[in-house]
């Protein structure tokens, strides 16, 4: 199913049906600041074991992140965050980020590195974050299967080539062709694993 949503104002009845068929353990393909992902609610075990299926990884090896819905809610899923990094992340967030940190016992184990990590998101995109909050919790995010092709950033062509592996393709216009910028903050000082579409320097 493709259910086309605002960018800027996403309708509350499209934004419902995508949160009931997240509830009812259902994946999505959504947008975010960056690529299109594909997502469920992180407390569906069997949906992540889905997507994991879908992209070929084993789960236990899998380096998977979420979706919060701002800094508070980002704050659950991690251990203690001191004053430097807290001004760190209020610095680049929302925006085209990763940061991998030391996961809270709220983080669902499936979802853990074997280091005991995760990486958390908050994307400066209105119809991802309104899920999230919609939801009440995060949603995972993960790439689309195989390489990034032109196709991926078409929501109807991903409908084409995606539907029928996942419950709903949420349409918000044509995503991006960079992935986010990855920062490992489990390093001092913080370490850049992926450059993506975040501007990072190593003085930060």
């Amino acid at each position: 199913m493709l259910i086309h949503v605002h960018p800027e104002n996403p309708q509350p009845r499209a934004i419902r049906t995508i949160v009931d068929t997240l509830r009812e353990g259902g994946i999505i393909i959504y947008p975010t600041d960056t690529i299109y992902g594909i997502g469920c609610d992180i407390f569906q075990p069997k949906a992540i074991e889905r997507i994991c299926r879908i992209k070929q990884v084993d789960p236990a090896k899998a380096q998977l992140s979420f979706i919060c819905y701002d800094l508070s809610d980002l704050s659950q899923y991690t251990k203690s965050i001191s004053t430097p990094l807290y001004r760190l992340l209020k610095s680049h967030l929302p925006g085209p980020y990763t940061f991998i940190l030391p996961a809270s016992k709220e983080v669902p184990k499936i979802l853990k590195s074997r280091k005991d990590t995760i990486g958390l998101r908050v994307p400066g995109n209105n119809i991802a974050r309104t899920i999230v909050r919609e939801l009440g919790h995060p949603i995972l995010s993960a790439s689309l299967p195989g390489e990034m092709v032109e196709e991926y950033t078409d929501p109807e062509m991903i409908q084409s080539n995606f539907g029928k592996l996942v419950d709903v393709v949420v349409d918000g216009g044509i995503g991006g062709w960079t992935p986010s910028t990855i920062i490992d903050c489990t390093q001092d000082p913080p370490e850049l694993v992926r450059q993506g579409a975040g501007e990072w320097s190593e003085s930060e």
